[in-house]
């Protein structure tokens, strides 16, 4: 199931890119693929991080993801 994944600050930053195309049924299968992909600087940004899927906030890692569903990955913003 394709799904596009959105980085943004510090994730974006571990990642090196802003976006890719990913291959999961799961947010926990997702987070593991970028997780292996990416490594451990990645690994200790996820742990602060929240996740949108298609605009809806979860933490629920066992959450099904639907064809073409667009996942951002969210660390804490400081400011306004």
């Amino acid at each position: 199931m394709a799904v596009t994944v959105r980085y943004f600050a510090g994730a974006r930053a571990a990642v090196g890119t802003d976006t890719e195309v990913r291959d999961a049924t799961t947010l926990a299968e997702l987070v593991g693929q970028i997780v292996d992909d990416h490594g451990a600087e990645l690994e200790r940004v996820l742990t602060a991080c929240s996740f949108l899927v298609d605009g809806t906030s979860t933490r629920d890692r066992s959450l099904m993801l639907p064809t073409g569903a667009v996942v951002d990955v969210l660390p804490p913003f400081a400011g306004g």
